[in-house]
């Protein structure tokens, strides 16, 4: 099914000619045959246009290439520039080159013998090599132990029955040692795998055998791989099926192969049994070639392995190295050997050719070309095959190669979806080399989840009744059979399905001659090859089919959501700038590319704009889907969904969540849409029902909407105010949370539109809603203060029920915020009090207090309230705010008629005034003059105090006013004597700390300080010994020449005195 290669016939020996060919030799544009008869044709291979493969890249089997090339080409194949007729007496087996030291090694008449490449002359015959029967050449580059100079150092291996014999040169020059190691048995085959090793083929088995160290290491494998000397066995551990012949005719023991592969390993071959190592030797764990004959011979051209069958069977397969399926067989007669280039050109792509020789016929195997390969491949369904050539092959080769394998990748994935596998199918999804298109994978899906972008065609009822009428037939046979293939009516078959089909309905061509098919081993069969022997179900995705792929498809659509991220703020819709999403990619530019792209299943211009529009639509497709995919298999995250920022089509959510009665996800999906006005109207349509809806009975009510509406910011303002009415009307207390809440949004809220709205509402909302904005948020906002005392005076003059604790506890919130607030406008609210009303007289007095007109308010509460307890704590209390907290004791003085005429008028001054010379009609009042004079008679002004004091008083009515004023004399004397007596005490502290350094460390202080200055201390600021020099001490009592002295303090001291002020010295 493949046309990895074409054969193009070479040489073929004429009839006349009864010479055969032994061995081949290709080098450059030469060739090189041996014959039987020990003659050696050199012939120059023409550059001539490949044969080109018919368009259908197979051939039948039972067609022949051409046996010579055609006479109609205008260039021949190859011109014989030269035959050595002589060149050996016996036939020529095997031949080989050294580049490097340009000779050519030959086995012949059982002698290894060493050429000049140039003029085929006889360099030497290797005499130790008597009988020898195979021999294997290599060239490597080899650092040298000693030197560690590159060097390239070329080795020759010669069989010789039991023993091996190494040869090598260095730097083209043929060393004088020669290395034998003996093994068990005889050797039939040798196989570089590096530079110092070597596996031996042996009837046995194999082994690998170390040159320089001479270590023998057996190979152990299965079957006749690794059997025990002498008894080679099969696959099964019986005789090998090659091994087996008629009885009289003995057993023939099947030729141990190897082969060098890409990447250090190595294939080793007998009989039917195969075992892949590393080229220490060591079995990697991968199955056996499923051959069903043993081979000829083995090699490998980039990236296949080649096998030879059986001259009888004259067929050369193509296998795949990873999957090891048969991807090609080439039919070519009598062929029995492989010549491939050395194992350092084939493993590159530029040695992919080689020949394949029969005894009369050589034919050069060009490659075709490796994207029509892999497009054959696809074409044929065989995914895995086209992947795993892909992975094998260099990025070099092919166009896109990244791009075509994820495309591979995502076909592959359509099959398996379309074979019920849905599993496997979103796990290549989901791959990171993958990443599908979300598009891509929603359109496998029917409607119900994909929409409109299903690409499967839903059933009509009128289909039905067709279908119900077509099965009705006499003999259980659809008449449609006999026309064609008929198709379940109803069920209509995915794109991938109906592809396979027509695949399946092809006819193979015979017009080419050579014949190319897919032979897998029937005890491991690839995943896309299971897919093709399957037929898909013909069956509707519906019901648990449905049910199992909506859960898979939750899986990738999730992880497109969150790869989404670092190219679309879900938050804004807007694209996130480059520079930033190459941070968050781990594989930077190349990361991100691919992150972005694989959203699209078109590419994008280079337009930022255009980019942003494709990748919001791709999310949209993505939410939307994933949202009908969470409604039909797990309706309970839809709520999840959209609680998250998201970009679900709201047409589509409006429609199902309603169909559905999933009332309290479409709020959520609204809100998070930011649609609050069809949120709002909904929790209010079923808030103010009357009878709970049985979908959705925690929305009747106020308090949902409620809680809704405390989320909405700030600048929703008036949305807010108009669902708001109705709550607060319902239910204030609870729907006062809207605007009193501890969040920020009730705390950012517009708060004069608020107010406005809820004095139209109820004045009792607007106070209590003016308290928290002053008393709790500290909102100094004037025209708030003035708000809320008219709203108070307003609510006090309107209620009737004076007498009642709530009359009282609001006159006493009014008279305490007009005492302690300072921002409200006095003169504005000493006009709203009413001036003849008992009930506000004690606001009127906090009104004047406030306004500085303190007699009129100790009027107030002399005259109209007649509360003297109440006046005497006003004149306490404006004392405390005129008189600081502490003064010192020279400023308190005794009173003089001379201080009392300076000091200003005393507010209890004032209150005694007006007990003792009231304005007419009032009489004057004794008692509570009395009993001011007795508690604050030291804070009256005695000239001013006795002046009012009428001379008919007895004078045993002050006694208590003149003992006080004594006390307060004497306690001012003796204050300041202790005053006086406390800074005595300092000074005398001061003096010893100065004078004797008392309470300093170590007593070093004052008239004590001194320093000890030796011979090896040196200057703080020179550095040098201080000697005899003039020193000056530091307040630290550091030492420094006196010169060094203004170098030390940072700044000029100056000489004479203020030197000696700055510093001492000795």
């Amino acid at each position: 099914m493949l046309s990895a290669f074409t054969a193009r016939p070479l040489v073929e020996l004429r009839q006349r000619d009864k010479s055969k060919i032994e061995s081949i030799l290709a080098y450059g544009d030469r060739l090189l045959v041996g014959l039987n008869t020990g003659s050696l044709r050199i012939y120059r291979v023409n550059e001539t246009q490949d044969h080109k493969p018919k368009e259908n890249g197979t051939t039948n089997a039972d067609d022949k290439p051409p046996s010579r090339p055609s006479s109609s080409a205008a260039t021949k194949p190859v011109d014989l520039l030269r035959e050595v007729e002589k060149f050996s007496t016996r036939a020529i087996e095997q031949l080989a080159r050294i580049k490097e030291a340009n000779v050519l090694i030959s086995l012949s008449a059982s002698y290894v013998s060493i050429y000049d490449l140039q003029n085929y002359t006889l360099q030497e015959q290797l005499t130790k090599t008597k009988n020898a029967t195979t021999f294997a050449v290599t060239s490597n580059i080899v650092q040298d132990s000693a030197t560690g100079i590159p060097e390239i150092i070329s080795r020759l291996a010669v069989a010789v029955k039991r023993r091996l014999l190494l040869w090598s040169w260095h730097e083209s020059e043929l060393g004088s040692d020669t290395v034998e190691i003996t093994l068990a048995e005889s050797i039939r085959t040798l196989t570089w795998t590096s530079a110092t090793k070597i596996i031996c083929g042996m009837n046995s088995g194999y082994v690998i055998v170390d040159v320089l160290t001479q270590e023998v290491e057996d190979i152990v494998g299965p079957g006749a791989i690794g059997g025990a000397p002498g008894a080679p066995q099969g696959r099964f551990g019986g005789m090998g099926s090659a091994s087996m012949g008629y009885m009289g005719l003995g057993g023939y023991i099947p030729k141990p192969l190897a082969s060098k592969l890409a990447d250090g390993e190595m294939l080793l071959s007998k009989d039917i049994n195969s075992l892949f190592t590393t080229s220490d030797g060591k079995s990697m764990n991968k199955r056996q070639i499923p051959w069903a004959q043993a081979p000829e011979a083995i090699g490998y051209t980039y990236p296949y392995i080649i096998a030879l069958q059986a001259p009888a069977k004259g067929a050369l397969e193509v296998r795949n190295p990873e999957t090891l399926s048969l991807l090609q067989t080439i039919s070519l007669p009598n062929a029995s050997s492989l010549s491939f280039p050395p194992p350092t050109v084939s493993l590159a792509h530029a040695g992919k050719g080689f020949h394949v020789a029969s005894d009369r016929c050589i034919w050069a195997m060009g490659a075709t070309d490796y994207d029509s390969q892999v497009d054959e491949l696809v074409e044929k369904g065989l995914y895995d095959e086209a992947i795993s050539i892909l992975d094998m092959l260099e990025d070099a080769l092919l166009r896109n190669k990244h791009e075509r394998l994820r495309e591979i990748k995502i076909q592959k994935a359509q099959v398996l979806f379309d074979q019920r596998k849905y599993r496997d199918a979103i796990d290549i999804f989901l791959r990171k080399d993958v990443q599908a298109p979300p598009e891509r994978v929603i359109r496998l899906y029917p409607k119900v989840i994909a929409g409109d972008l299903s690409i499967i065609e839903e059933k009509k009822p009128e289909d039905d009744a067709e279908s119900a009428e077509n099965s009705e037939h006499s003999n259980g046979v659809s008449p449609g059979l006999e026309e064609g293939p008929s198709e379940m009516v109803g069920s209509p078959k995915p794109a991938a399905i109906s592809k396979l089909i027509k695949g399946h309905q092809k006819s193979g061509s015979d017009t080419s001659s050579i014949r190319s098919f897919t032979k897998l081993d029937a005890a491991d069969v690839s995943d896309t090859a299971s897919i093709k022997a399957k037929p898909a179900e013909d069956r509707p995705l519906e019901g648990k089919d449905l049910v199992n792929a909506a859960l898979e498809l939750n899986a990738f659509l999730v992880d497109a959501r969150n790869r989404m991220k670092s190219s679309l703020d879900a938050e804004t819709g807007r694209l996130i700038p480059r520079d930033k999403s190459k941070q968050n990619s781990q594989n930077g530019e190349n990361g991100f590319q691919h992150s972005f792209e694989s959203f699209l299943n078109s590419p994008a211009s280079d337009s930022e704009k255009d980019q942003e529009e494709k990748l919001r639509e791709a999310a949209k497709l993505i939410d939307t889907t994933l949202f009908r995919s969470y409604m039909l298999a797990r309706p309970q995250l839809v709520g999840a969904l959209f609680r998250i920022p998201n970009f679900c089509d709201p047409d589509v959510v409006n429609e199902k969540l309603l169909e559905k009665g999933r009332y309290h996800d479409l709020v959520d999906f609204f809100h998070g849409k930011k649609l609050h006005r069809p949120a709002l109207e909904l929790l209010k349509k079923f808030g103010m029902a009357e009878k709970e809806e049985e979908s959705a009975p925690t929305l009747h009510g106020p308090q949902r909407i409620i809680g809704y509406l405390q989320n909405l910011p700030p600048e929703m303002i008036d949305l807010i105010l108009e669902f708001a009415e109705w709550p607060l009307r319902v239910s204030p207390d609870l729907a006062m949370e809207i605007f009193l809440g501890d969040t920020e949004n009730a705390e950012t809220l517009p708060r004069d539109k608020v107010i406005n709205f809820l004095e139209g509402i109820n004045i009792d909302l607007a106070v209590k809603y003016l308290e928290h904005v002053i008393n709790e948020l500290n909102d100094l906002t004037p025209e708030f203060h003035n708000q809320l005392v008219a709203a108070y005076l307003h609510d006090l003059k309107a209620r009737k029920d004076r007498d009642s604790p709530d009359w009282k506890d609001l006159m006493s919130r009014l008279t305490t915020f007009l005492r302690t607030s300072k921002q409200y406008a006095l003169w504005k609210a000493f006009g709203a009090i009413p001036k003849d009303d008992p009930d506000f007289y004690e606001a009127q007095a906090v009104v004047l207090s406030n306004m500085g007109q303190h007699k009129q308010a100790l009027e107030i509460y002399v005259f109209k309230i007649k509360d003297f307890e109440k006046a005497e704590e006003y004149c306490n209390h404006v004392h405390l705010q005129t008189t600081p907290d502490s003064s010192p004791p020279q400023s308190r003085k005794e009173s003089t008629p001379e201080t009392d005429e300076a000091l200003p008028p005393s507010i209890y001054t004032t209150l005694l005034s007006l007990y003792l010379t009231p304005p007419p009609p009032h009489s004057p009042n004794w008692p509570p003059a009395l009993d001011l004079l007795s508690k604050h008679g030291s804070r009256l002004p005695a000239s001013s105090t006795l002046n009012l004091i009428p001379t008919t008083l007895p004078v045993g009515e002050l006694e208590s006013y003149f003992r006080g004023r004594i006390r307060a004399a004497n306690s001012i004397v003796n204050e300041a004597r202790i005053v006086a007596g406390m800074r005595k005490t300092e000074v005398v502290n001061a003096q010893a700390t100065l004078l004797l350094g008392d309470g300093l460390p170590g007593g070093n202080g004052g008239r004590n300080r001194g320093v000890f200055v030796s011979k090896e201390r040196v200057c703080g600021g020179c550095h040098k010994r201080l000697g005899g020099s003039v020193i000056a001490v530091l307040p630290d009592n550091g030492v420094v020449h006196y010169g060094c002295l203004n170098r030390t303090n940072g700044r000029n001291t100056g000489t004479g005195m203020e030197a000696l002020r700055s510093a001492s010295w000795r």
